[in-house]
């Protein structure tokens, strides 16, 4: 007879008894798998909330930045001049009037010889550049309009040469700074056939400030058409000459600061909101989230609206910023109080402002650390609870086991007993 568990003599489904048994014994490992995913769940949940905590931590860091109480934008009262400021902390305040003397020119010079033999007699021609540097290039492999291009373009001066091939067999050597400016500008000794011409000499930009030098004005010049030296923090770029009285004004730039400030609040509710969904319970559906509650965050958001009810000691209260509580336990923020508060009054109320940033980024900061503290706390516990699994699978595989060989012996034993069975009636049937 066979002894395997198939109730072939007992008649029972002894794989479903097996089956049946184990899920009786494996009662509580689901339980913990249960808890495993329950926990699971709220970790991801404690993780969420830190997100919008830490949106809110970086919100009122940035607000309370030097940067962000000197952002400026500049304006120029001439088309064909722009001014852009840049991001940082010395970017500095104020107007400046100027005319356009010159645009910055790069150099082009031209020599004419035969497209084809020798352009010079000489085996190397020297280039002077505008600062005073010389440099030797050597054309004595081919003399040619076009060697003598190779060779300067190899020579890497920041001379562009180029061969342009006219009518009745002449050609024009053209050199051509890369760069425009004084500096930039370049004197060829290469013994040519033909003189060396310049029909584009080398020039700084020019601007004349503040009228006359005999009004007390004067000259400022650069290589490029962009200056950077007339108001801190911000780059002029002039692209006609002959412009005159072209004012550039730099001033505090509110719409950006109030930008940081709505920023900051949007943040805040968005931690507030992300703590409602997590923390909150359906009562028609009697469902709760994962952190229903969870007390500790709860008190997060009690704690980040009070600190617009509590207001700031020596300046009162947060509405003067445009900051105020809704009746749905939100922070609102009022843009154009703010704007009108601080060009009122922009020291009083960037002193305020900081503080306030101040107090919301600790507030962020130390909560952050208390659910993250919170969560590495459930990780230990689901770790630990996972490991109790992994034994529990050990256990359950053992029990399997056993309760199978005792079926398979309890198949055995039947099948001994109905042998006996059949040979004792076959005895009492030849009496």
């Amino acid at each position: 007879m066979s002894t395997s568990v198939t109730g072939l003599v007992s008649g029972l489904d002894t794989n479903s008894l097996v089956s049946q048994l184990m899920q009786v014994e494996a009662a509580g490992q689901t339980r913990l798998k249960t808890k495993v995913n329950t926990e699971e769940k709220a970790v991801t949940a404690y993780q969420s909330v830190n997100t919008k905590l830490a949106a809110a931590k970086t919100a009122a860091d940035d607000l309370g930045k030097l940067a962000t109480w000197r952002s400026a934008k500049a304006a120029s009262s001439s088309a064909t001049v722009t001014a852009t400021t840049a991001s940082g902390n010395t970017t500095q305040t104020g107007a400046v009037t100027f005319d356009v003397v010159s645009l910055a020119k790069a150099q082009v010079s031209t020599t004419r010889a035969a497209s084809t033999g020798d352009a010079t007699s000489q085996n190397s021609i020297t280039i002077t550049k505008g600062d005073g540097t010389q440099e030797s290039v050597d054309v004595s492999t081919d003399r040619s309009l076009a060697g003598i291009a190779s060779a300067i373009n190899g020579a890497g001066l920041g001379i562009k040469a180029t061969v342009v091939a006219l009518d009745g067999g002449e050609s024009v050597l053209q050199m051509s700074a890369a760069k425009a400016g004084v500096a930039n500008g370049f004197t060829i000794d290469g013994g040519f056939d033909t003189e060396i011409k310049t029909p584009t000499a080398a020039g700084d930009a020019k601007l004349q400030v503040g009228g006359t030098d005999l009004d007390g004005g004067y000259a400022v010049t650069s290589a490029s058409n962009t200056f950077s030296n007339l108001i801190v923090g911000t780059s002029i770029t002039v692209t006609k000459e002959g412009e005159t009285g072209v004012t550039v004004d730099v001033s505090s730039d509110t719409s950006a600061i109030t930008g940081r400030v709505k920023a900051m609040v949007d943040a805040m509710n968005g931690a507030l909101s992300e703590i409602s969904k997590q923390t909150s319970y359906n009562s028609a559906n009697k469902a709760s989230a994962a952190l229903t509650g969870d007390y500790a965050v709860r008190q997060v958001s009690q704690k980040l609206l009070s600190t617009v009810s509590g207001g700031l000691q020596d300046f009162g209260s947060l509405s003067k910023l445009g900051i105020s509580l809704t009746r749905d336990g939100t922070i609102s923020f009022d843009e154009a109080k703010f704007k009108n508060a601080y060009e009122a009054d922009p020291d009083a109320i960037k002193t305020a402002t900081t503080a306030y940033s101040t107090v919301v980024k600790d507030l962020a900061d130390k909560s952050q650390t208390g659910v993250t503290d919170v969560i590495n706390g459930r990780k230990s516990l689901i770790d630990n609870m996972n490991d109790q699994i992994s034994n529990w699978d050990i256990r359950l595989a053992t029990r399997k086991t056993a309760l199978n060989r005792q079926f398979a012996n309890l198949e055995t034993s039947l099948s001994s007993m109905k042998n006996q069975s059949n040979w004792l009636a076959g005895q009492l049937s030849g009496l």
